[in-house]
């Protein structure tokens, strides 16, 4: 395991950090906003911004700590620059997860404490598997999606690319949601959602089309 460097220093930031460390990661340091520079998070100091990515490119590896922020475009603009300069994204698994050796995640994903991504799972590139979250057999869930704390994906569902999924929502065996959508927390899905928007409620229902 190369050493890591993080980019993105909010509350997302803290919470990977302390996965890094119970899987025995090296933190480098942080990347951040202009005025946060020489600034610490957990001891860790922010050593730079999202323009010194070149320099650490040879010996470091990346992990984007910018939470899921109304969408995920500044998530994945900067996975984007950093795969374009030559770097390399880091796969977090926290140690007290459980991954089936049967399940597939992508590049830059993280999968954070309690989590469980079961057999013939597939996690795209840079997602967020939260705090005891559960996937189940068969589930998909695309690119660039942040699937929240408590959150129940029952088996063969789909997940479309740039969806969020609030905490300790539930989504029923088979049902797919259109990429771009937001789902309340608390929410139950019980059949496919094909518009893209903000859902919420049980059974979840459109409140804001996007």
């Amino acid at each position: 395991m190369r050493p890591l460097i993080l980019i993105g220093g909010g509350g997302h930031c803290k919470s990977v950090i302390d996965v890094a460390e119970c899987a025995g990661y090296t933190i480098k340091g942080i990347l951040d906003v202009p005025e946060n520079v020489g600034k610490t998070i957990l001891n860790y100091q922010i050593i730079g911004t999202d323009d010194d990515i070149k320099i650490y490119i040879a010996n470091y590896d990346f992990l984007i700590t910018v939470g899921f922020i109304k969408d995920p475009i500044l998530r994945l603009s900067l996975h984007e620059k950093i795969t374009s300069l030559g770097g390399r994204l880091a796969t977090l698994i926290a140690p007290s997860a459980h991954v089936s050796q049967y399940a597939k995640l992508g590049i830059g994903t993280v999968v954070m404490h309690k989590a469980m991504i079961n057999a013939s799972a597939e996690i795209g590139k840079g997602c967020i598997i939260n705090t005891y979250s559960n996937v189940e057999h068969d589930v998909t869930i695309e690119d660039y999606c942040h699937i929240s704390t408590g959150t129940m994906i029952n088996g063969n569902c789909r997940v479309g690319e740039k969806t969020f999924i609030g905490s300790q929502s539930v989504l029923v065996n088979g049902v797919s949601i259109v990429s771009g959508c937001i789902i309340g927390a608390g929410s139950v899905v019980r059949k496919n959602i094909i518009k893209k928007g903000i859902y919420s409620g049980n059974p979840a229902l459109l409140k804001i089309q996007l």
